[in-house]
């Protein structure tokens, strides 16, 4: 996949290279995930108003039924922006915004967009999710779900984890009880013109077993490196992660019994992922997205003229970014996931 295009530009997009021929897909499929991630549903995300539409404009054709199927040539998927506000961003074109890649890319480049961040806008990620919804048909059987396990210091009670209230909330939680909660503390971060972080977590289930590899190409490698690659992402770990430094071996180590004749794991602290290969299991990530950066408060910064000065920065944030990365997090491990099914299937056929 690369995508392309930038906040406050005419369109941004994305070409899927190495799908297979004969793959059943239309715009409406891809627009249903793409309608997860758009801005403007709830008073917790970003108020610009923008539909999202996706275009196909390469890779697929009529098939003898009259539907449309990938052709194995490139996909092209463009979404235009339509609601794009730049003159929000006139005050601090000469600014570097904390916390955001204004001085890096003005280092990098000579020279940078101001307008929302340009190419580091986390609206490059609605192609993300246009992509993943091709990966998703690539690895047959497989299932990917996400949901937001903590929003600031608050997490969720894991004993009342329930797939289907995660389409119940504006917040993709499993659990009612802290969705609820979750309202007034997010209430309060906006009105005060804030931000905060966030937690969220994705299971591919249905994954079969062999995928990856043991030492270049790990599965659980590139799974960490496609979840770091989306915007404000600070942190990423498999399976039982971090937490697994304080147990013991005995208590780490997902045990094994036969049953109807096959393997059958007891635990699954390794998040599905053993010496860089997939086991079976469900393959278990999570990712912390740091606060947003662009809030009201004014922050001591510079400018180009090389002055010191403040900046608060206008115009129309998500409160919490993390909130809207659960679709873009499904997408980028379905993505990784169908890159080492194809590998796999080349190796061993």
């Amino acid at each position: 996949m690369t995508t392309f295009g930038e906040s406050h530009g005419p369109a941004i997009g994305c070409v899927v290279d190495g799908c297979p021929p004969g793959l059943a897909l239309d715009e409406a499929e891809i627009q249903g995930w793409l309608d997860k991630r758009r801005p403007g549903q709830s008073r917790f995300t970003t108020q610009r108003r923008e539909p999202d539409a996706v275009r196909i404009v390469s890779g697929v054709f009529e098939d003898d039924e009259g539907g449309q199927v990938t052709t194995g040539t490139p996909i092209c998927l463009m979404i235009e922006n339509v609601d794009q506000r730049s003159k929000d961003y006139g005050d601090i074109k000469d600014k570097f915004r904390p916390g955001h890649a204004d001085f890096t890319y003005l280092e990098k480049y000579g020279i940078r967009d101001y307008r929302g961040g340009g190419r580091s806008s986390a609206r490059e990620t609605a192609s993300r999710v246009a992509a993943g919804a091709v990966a998703r048909k690539v690895v047959p059987g497989m299932t990917v779900r996400g949901a937001l396990v903590q929003v600031g210091p608050h997490g969720i009670d894991r004993d009342n984890w329930d797939w289907a209230e995660v389409g119940n909330n504006p917040f993709f939680c499993p659990d009612a009880e802290a969705a609820q909660a979750w309202e007034s503390y997010l209430d309060g971060v906006r009105k005060a013109g804030s931000s905060c972080g966030a937690i969220i977590e994705v299971v591919a289930s249905g994954v079969p077993a062999g995928l990856g590899a043991p030492v270049y190409g790990k599965l659980d490698q590139d799974i960490a490196s496609g979840l770091m690659s989306i915007n404000a992402v600070k942190g990423v770990e498999i399976g039982a992660g971090f937490a697994s430094a304080a147990w013991s071996g005995e208590e780490n180590a997902d045990e094994m019994r036969m049953t109807d004749g096959k393997p059958d794991f007891l635990s699954n602290h390794a998040g599905g992922v053993l010496g860089g290969i997939s086991s079976g299991q469900d393959v278990v990530a999570r990712f912390a997205v740091k606060p947003t950066s662009s809030i009201l408060t004014p922050r001591k910064t510079v400018d180009r003229a090389g002055d010191d000065t403040e900046i608060s920065t206008k115009g129309r944030h998500d409160p919490c970014v993390g909130i809207r990365a659960v679709p873009v997090g499904e997408a980028m491990m379905a993505l990784v996931l169908a890159d080492h099914y194809l590998r796999h299937r080349g190796q061993n056929g």
